[in-house]
């Protein structure tokens, strides 16, 4: 008698896996970059302060106290009191929205402005390509700082103002990012096919070749965040951003410079504030541009 072997799950019957998609690939190789997880838990941690500031602020960020004035850290205040007995725990806390919204705003305005022009630019060639290269070369020349600075005196001194003036001096990196990969871009094959059955060349630029510049700008998008963040704490230095009593980490720096040697703290926890915010940004964007690096797949 031949032995009766155990019949085999057919090949055919099992389920095909299905590839992990562009996005899924990304997020696994971002998990492996301790840098930009440690960078994403920072800015989580920021927002959730940003969001939920009214029930974690232990005080009023602008009630003021004159029995309280300077005050080192203790118990009743964690990170001290400010020149005028106001707390600085609660102040820092509060000036994390200003930051954030800073930075979002900003950044959502230069995306707006910068990749349709630079669209247009690298997609259409020509003389609009020429013109709008020549323009952006213009305020490239411009440090960004400077531009910033200029604009917003001209609009006047307010939060909305900053934001504005930041949007727009950052738009050029934007445009120049944009026009490179749309240029890169529109030469491949799949372009010439989509053209060649005859899509329009809007619907060729919209639906095939800025899906494929996407990456790059998401990743621009999250360093020039920690730039907008720098630029709102300058402005608010120098008094052309949030305007006090409202808190913003810039301008309890112009206040604090006066008392670095009597309350050293009054500049400490702003300044400690700007850096991890920003370092984390930067964590996050390096470790983006290495996880939507089509070379690592």
């Amino acid at each position: 008698m031949s032995a009766v072997l155990p019949s085999s799950p057919s090949t055919a019957s099992r389920a095909p896996v299905q590839p992990a998609g562009p996005w899924r690939r990304a997020w696994r190789r971002l998990r492996r970059r301790r840098g930009a997880l440690l960078g994403l838990a920072v800015v989580l941690i920021f927002i959730a302060l940003a969001v939920f500031a009214p029930w974690i602020a232990p005080q009023d960020p602008i009630a003021t106290s004159w029995s309280a004035i300077r005050k080192a850290p203790s118990a009743e205040h964690w990170f001290g009191t400010d020149e005028i007995g106001r707390d600085v725990l609660s102040r820092v806390i509060w000036g994390t929205r200003a930051s954030l919204l800073a930075g979002v705003v900003s950044v959502s305005i230069s995306l707006m402005l910068g990749v349709p022009i630079g669209l247009a630019a690298g997609f259409l060639g020509g003389f609009v390509d020429s013109l709008i290269s020549r323009v952006t070369d213009a305020f490239l020349a411009c440090p960004f700082l400077i531009l910033a600075i200029a604009l917003a005196a001209f609009l006047g001194p307010s939060l909305t103002n900053a934001m504005i003036a930041i949007g727009v001096s950052a738009t050029p990196i934007f445009v120049r990012l944009t026009r490179a990969q749309v240029l890169n871009v529109k030469v491949e094959d799949y372009i010439e096919a989509a053209r060649a059955v005859g899509n329009s060349p809007l619907r060729i630029a919209l639906r095939h070749v800025l899906p494929n510049v996407t990456a790059p700008v998401m990743v621009q998008s999250t360093l020039a965040i920690a730039s907008a963040v720098i630029a709102e704490a300058s402005l608010s230095f120098l008094g052309l951003g949030q305007q006090p009593p409202a808190p913003s980490w810039g301008s309890m720096l112009n206040t604090a410079k006066n008392f670095i040697d009597n309350a050293p703290w009054m500049a400490i926890w702003p300044g400690l504030s700007i850096f991890l915010l920003v370092l984390s940004f930067n964590l996050l964007g390096d470790g983006l541009r290495d996880a939507l690096d089509p070379r690592q797949r």
